[in-house]
């Protein structure tokens, strides 16, 4: 496990990462505080991603030669923006899950609290870094579609899109792995082999997406 943290957030822990401004975000990363850390970086980097994909949405909505997949695109458009919430609460949820297995971890081993939250409390703070790989991969089948039905003019961003959300299961993937020791040799061994696969499977959704951006237009 990580360090016992200081409250995730400069502002008050029922403050959504929403209500940061970028700049104060980066000088609480930097700081030399357990927290902010991984785990708001990833759903920071994952909400990104959708944003970005969002603009190649954005400037393909409306243009004549893609008349044909306008409802598509729509589709894809209303998903990115859930994407790109889903990954900021993520992050939220981070936070507290990972609080809570630090307070407890304070706690003499023999305290009934933490013999009695203990279990769920390690689980949740292992099953919400992979809630944010398994986000990141369905963001990444998203991506791949846009491939065929978007502005080819964006297909920079659209790859740029695509790298930041398989980092995003990357990094999801260590907080896995920093917080298993939390769990029994079953469950850790389970949860390491479910995200190596999911991580595996995003990586070779970027390398798809990444090599149908570099296409020439026809």
């Amino acid at each position: 496990m990580r360090t016992p943290p200081r409250p995730f957030y400069t502002a008050p822990m029922d403050a959504p990462l929403t209500s940061l401004p970028f700049g104060q975000l980066l000088d609480s990363l930097a700081a030399k505080t357990p927290t902010p850390g991984g785990g708001a970086v990833a759903g920071a980097v994952g909400a990104l991603a959708a944003a970005l994909a969002g603009m190649v949405v954005s400037y393909s909505v409306g243009k004549k030669s893609l008349a044909a997949h306008q409802d598509k695109l729509a589709l894809a458009g209303a998903s990115l923006v859930k994407a790109r919430t889903l990954m900021l609460t993520l992050a939220d949820e981070d936070a507290a899950a990972y609080g809570l297995v630090n307070e407890l971890s304070r706690l003499p081993e023999t305290d009934e609290r933490r013999e009695r939250e203990w279990p769920a409390a390690s689980l949740a703070a292992v099953q919400v870094p992979m809630a944010v790989i398994a986000a990141s991969t369905d963001l990444l089948r998203h991506f791949e579609e846009l491939t065929t039905i978007s502005n080819r003019h964006l297909r920079s961003d659209l790859a740029i899109a695509a790298i930041l959300a398989e980092a995003t299961a990357r990094a999801g993937r260590w907080n896995v792995v920093v917080n298993v020791s939390g769990l029994d040799a079953p469950a850790a061994a389970r949860f390491i082999a479910e995200s190596s696969a999911m991580v595996k499977a995003a990586a070779s959704l970027c390398a798809k997406i990444e090599a149908a951006c570099a296409e020439p237009a026809p």
